[in-house]
């Protein structure tokens, strides 16, 4: 059962990350990773969420942890293709967008989980 629970979550968070990063594109274009920058610091954020209220305080089951964050969370959230944009982008001769671009999704990342740790523990 956890395997169609992970297999039915990573369905969905991909086509999450398709609409993200569809609606992304053309506000940026090329010019810089913007949809993908997004799922990351949004999917950081949710699983910050689900650690919260799936791990610590139990205030869901355990077997949602399959389907949100092994599932949904591991396909919506993107670590390869950022990675794949970052070296596109420093290939390509645009090496301060990349490195900003690499900055700016560490950074927010850890800060989207680490706030929704922080506000999740208040809340529930």
């Amino acid at each position: 059962m956890h395997w169609l629970a992970v297999a039915l979550g990573g369905a969905l968070g991909a086509l999450g990350r398709y609409a993200v990063t569809s609606y992304a594109y053309p506000i940026m274009e090329n010019r810089f990773p913007l949809g993908t920058l997004i799922v990351n610091v949004l999917g950081s954020f949710l699983i910050g969420v689900c650690y919260v209220v799936i791990i610590e305080k139990g205030l869901v089951s355990p077997e949602w942890r399959h389907l949100l964050m092994a599932g949904f969370l591991g396909a919506f959230t993107t670590f390869s293709t950022f990675s794949l944009d970052a070296l596109n982008l420093w290939q390509n001769g645009h090496a301060l967008t990349a490195l900003t671009y690499i900055a700016a999704s560490v950074i927010t990342c850890l800060a989207a989980v680490a706030l929704a740790v922080h506000v999740s523990l208040r809340i529930f």
